[in-house]
């Protein structure tokens, strides 16, 4: 076997990022997920659309142990993290959160700190080195194209650059996968391009990402793979021109119908 067919196989193997199998919550007698399954490979871009309440955030809630599930299995590079409802010991799921990280709703700043300082107190704390972790900072602020801005607080910046700025804070520990839970949703129409911009660059760059969203012409361009769920459950899912151009479930040809007038 060649070099080059020996890497291929080898990249063939590897075990998804992220791996769900049979997922159940609920909050009190309302199930909220009902016997989700989803795996997540390296590269790709997976979008989970659906109308709200449908459970799409609690699930990204329950991969990033926000919220505990109380049923089925999470895997990360083919290790479980929870298994049958029982999760792994503290420290085994610290080590599984450096896989990941996590862009909210509302960027969850901190208030008292710099730009600068957001973006790389988190790494600083992990442990590594101060210098090369601020030459990484400002790196990926340049990258976003917040170049210059390193020395300015939360509430000097728009809600679009805030909202970059969590990204980049979400990046500077070097994760496998982001998770991104609606980051537009608190946005305006001209605000939301520009977070879209930067995460349509880290799709170009193959970083492995989850992406709760109602931007539907978003995740058709730029998804590998589109969830819709509904009610708790994965109703459809498929390559994006598969599940917007030709759904095979009315309920999915409802909801794009509905969000398309």
């Amino acid at each position: 076997m060649s070099e080059q067919s020996r890497t291929a196989a080898e990249g063939a193997a590897l075990p998804s990022i992220l791996r769900i199998e049979n997922l159940q919550k609920s909050f009190g007698a309302l199930s909220v997920l009902k016997d989700i399954s989803l795996s997540v490979d390296r590269g790709n871009v997976i979008s989970i659309i659906g109308p709200s309440g449908s459970g799409k955030s609690t699930l990204l809630r329950c991969a990033t142990f926000l919220e505990r599930a109380e049923g089925g299995n999470i895997l990360y590079d083919g290790q479980y993290a929870m298994r049958d409802g029982v999760y792994a010991g503290k420290a085994e799921l610290n080590r599984f959160r450096r896989k990941f990280g996590l862009v909210f709703q509302n960027f969850n700043l901190f208030p008292h700190y710099s730009v600068l300082r957001n973006v790389s107190e988190a790494p600083v704390l992990h442990g590594e080195n101060r210098e090369e972790v601020m030459e990484r900072a400002c790196a990926l602020l340049k990258k976003i194209g917040l170049e210059g801005r390193e020395n300015a607080y939360p509430y000097q910046l728009s809600g679009g650059q805030q909202q970059r700025v969590a990204i980049a804070r979400a990046l500077a520990l070097n994760p496998e996968v982001l998770f991104f839970d609606e980051p537009t949703s608190a946005l305006d129409p001209e605000l939301t391009g520009e977070v879209l911009k930067v995460i349509r660059q880290l799709a170009e760059d193959k970083m492995t990402m989850v992406v709760v969203t109602h931007e539907m012409p978003f995740a058709r361009a730029v998804s590998n793979h589109v969830i819709f769920m509904d009610g708790g459950v994965i109703v459809e899912q498929g390559h994006p021109e598969e599940v917007f151009g030709n759904p095979t479930q009315e309920r999915t040809k409802q909801f794009l119908r509905n969000y398309q007038q």
